[in-house]
């Protein structure tokens, strides 16, 4: 499947902006709408070079729209119509593909007030799929849907227990896993009730450039920079595998245009490692001392380990990793030295005193 018009949500956020950069860097036929409602964590800056390349003023492929997926009208809109009316009629090309990312994300959040992660998680997810499903009924066309969850929804492993595969049971433990949880079971309950063409990924903890500053890599990063305290939950041995975000965005093309209809993929790093070995080849990297770790009251059910089998996709779609931990995270570290005046104006006077409370790693 080669979408020609593809429908983006949440594409100012992290995963999202750099998806549509490599696309749009990649194929030169594709063109993309970016529907995303600006919460704290997107940020149109992180595209700049994007819609000064690729939107109006560029080769016209790239647009962007503000707005919320709960939002009926709207989505209903730019399904049918493929963009709302601008006066150039290429754009009237109904969608033919959607990669769903918008999403809350931050576990720490979720903790402090679930109820906007079962709305934007849950209820936004179900507006996106039944207005898709409409249109499909109406307007049959060749379409896929790709829903981007994550490996938290797996719940936590053991030491010793064998990485998550796609049939591995869901178990989440945090308000944010579950609410992603419940999207998945709508997206797969819409392909068994109604044959609606979707898939689903899930991915391991991605990290690279452009991601918002409360997550555990770039929060560690710029704090260091700053020298101040950085925040590690419990002991540290939390582990996690790592997968850099270039690799995330090829892995879920991949998916859009030749994954099999129905199936769920697993898309990790093969880079397990412990957030105290983490953050220590962090500070490292920046030349700071291990003083500045700061063991904090871990988190409410923190789940100990996360890992990811991804034979399933390496079998069927030919995908591996390209990025190995060491040589990814020296790149991101230099990626936020070279833009300390992107995360500077992040991390504003305003974001700190609002979010002081959530400044943990997730």
């Amino acid at each position: 499947m080669q979408p020609k018009h593809l429908l983006v949500t949440g594409g100012a956020g992290f995963i999202g902006s750099n998806f549509i950069r490599w696309v749009l860097e990649h194929d030169t036929g594709v063109r993309i709408t970016n529907l995303d409602v600006l919460t704290y964590a997107g940020n149109l800056e992180s595209l700049a070079d994007v819609d000064e390349r690729y939107g109006t003023n560029g080769d016209g492929r790239y647009r962007f729209l503000r707005g919320d997926i709960r939002d009926d009208q709207l989505v209903g809109r730019l399904l049918a119509e493929g963009w709302v009316p601008t006066g150039r009629s290429e754009w009237g090309a109904p969608v033919d593909g959607i990669v769903h990312f918008a999403a809350e994300s931050h576990v720490d959040r979720s903790i402090m007030g679930p109820a906007q992660f079962v709305e934007t998680n849950v209820n936004g997810t179900l507006t996106l799929i039944e207005h898709a499903r409409g249109e499909l009924a109406e307007r049959p066309r060749d379409f896929r849907f790709v829903h981007v969850s994550t490996d938290e929804v797996y719940g936590s492993l053991g030491h010793n227990d064998p990485a998550f595969t796609e049939t591995t049971p869901l178990a989440p433990n945090s308000p944010y896993s579950a609410s992603k949880a419940g999207s998945d079971f709508l997206v797969r309950a819409y392909v068994e009730t109604f044959g609606f063409p979707a898939i689903i990924t899930r991915c391991s903890n991605n990290y690279g450039p452009f991601q918002f500053p409360e997550k555990l890599v770039p929060l560690m990063i710029t704090r260091a920079l700053e020298n101040q305290p950085l925040p590690v939950y419990g002991d540290g041995q939390n582990v996690r595998d790592w997968l850099h975000v270039t690799d995330h965005a090829a892995a879920i093309w991949l998916v859009l245009t030749r994954g099999n209809l129905g199936e769920v993929y697993n898309i990790g790093g093969e880079a397990e490692t412990s957030n105290l070995d983490l953050v220590r080849h962090l500070l490292r990297l920046v030349s700071k001392p291990e003083s500045l770790i700061q063991f904090v009251t871990d988190r409410l059910g923190h789940d100990r380990r996360y890992a990811m089998d991804i034979s399933k996709i390496r079998r069927e779609l030919g995908w591996v990793p390209t990025y190995d931990l060491t040589e990814g995270l020296e790149s991101t570290v230099e990626w936020y030295l070279e833009h300390r005046g992107w995360w500077e104006r992040v991390l504003n006077e305003a974001y700190r005193a609002a979010s002081a409370m959530y400044l943990l790693a997730s």
